[in-house]
């Protein structure tokens, strides 16, 4: 059961768990795992299973009165620039403070932040503006830079845990928004691991524009998991998937009985932006013809050796990517 931080009551008969979102509002993502295009029938009988329902329908209760309709303000990328602390002023109304936001709360308050309160941003003298304009985006910058130095540096991957409840963050802000930065709705360490890459075991940058790389798992060393594992390919700049000419934008564990492996039994992803040939077409991971953006997704990481837990300390290692000659 998801409830609101204002809901009070006992857990019903029948409730497994009890999650209590921070705001009034929550998102939730399923995953379902399709191992090729024969499998889509199955995926769709699984995914017919799901079903969400009201607490209420749950216990077979009349439903209670509806919320009150609420008047959204229109947001969107370029009037974040302009109307950010408006927006910010109408969704803490719905975000009861935690204790450890309490402090940072009052503070914001005093410069009228907060529920119910209205930072005018446009009545303030032209000094005001540029300070807090200058001051955004120094912010932005010290979030970029807690994203690229997230964890522990191994071989040019950088492997750490950056995701979990209020608890894992515990009034930590910058953490939180370089783990919004890097890769949003992350999941904890002990559900999924993300190592990301965008330079090679020497330390270049990842261009996919300027070299072609390899990406090489020895015999016996692919990622441990408990469920599947991938690689995907982003655009360095965008963080977005690129388009190529076979459409694939990511190399997964459900792919190796298609994929050739080395005469040692190694296993090679070939990254580059053009075709390695046909004969090693079936383990190319498609670059974008510019900088270079890798993230390793573990699903389930198994926790006995090798292991990549705990984060940045396993005895299991992601391979450096290398540069070909």
């Amino acid at each position: 059961m998801i409830v609101g931080p204002k809901w009070q009551g006992d857990t019903p008969a029948g409730i497994d768990k009890v999650f209590r979102s921070g705001s009034d509002f929550s998102l939730a993502l399923f995953r379902t795992q399709l191992f090729d295009a024969n499998d889509m029938r199955n995926v769709i009988k699984v995914q017919d299973g799901y079903s969400a329902q009201p607490l209420s329908a749950f216990l077979k209760q009349p439903a209670p009165a509806p919320a009150p309709a609420i008047d959204w303000p229109k947001i969107d990328k370029e009037l974040v620039k302009t109307n950010f602390f408006e927006y910010l002023d109408f969704i803490l109304q719905f975000i009861p403070a935690a204790p450890d936001e309490k402090a940072i709360r009052a503070k914001l308050a005093t410069i009228g932040i907060g529920p119910g309160k209205k930072f005018a941003f446009k009545d303030l003298s032209l000094e005001h503006k540029a300070a807090i304009l200058l001051a955004m985006k120094e912010g932005d910058k010290k979030a970029d830079e807690k994203a690229a130095s997230i964890g522990r540096n191994i071989d040019g991957w950088s492997v750490g845990a950056a995701f979990g409840d209020r608890a894992f963050f515990n009034g930590d802000w910058l953490l939180r928004a370089g783990a919004a930065k890097a890769g949003i709705y992350g999941n904890d360490a002990v559900e999924a691991m993300y190592p990301q890459v965008r330079r090679t075991a020497a330390g270049a940058e990842l261009d996919g524009s300027k070299g072609k790389y390899t990406l090489t798992f020895p015999k016996g060393q692919l990622p441990p998991v408990n469920a599947f594992w991938s690689v995907t390919m982003y655009d360095g700049k965008t963080q977005l998937l690129i388009k190529n000419p076979i459409e694939r934008y990511l190399i997964n564990s459900p792919m190796l009985p298609k994929m050739k492996t080395n005469k040692d039994g190694s296993l090679t992803l070939y990254v580059q932006k053009d075709s390695p040939g046909k004969d090693k077409e079936s383990n190319w991971l498609p670059a974008p013809d510019g900088p270079i953006y890798m993230v390793m997704r573990l699903y389930w990481p198994k926790t006995e050796p090798p292991s990549i837990l705990p984060a940045g300390e396993g005895t299991w290692k992601p391979p450096g990517v290398v540069e070909v000659k």
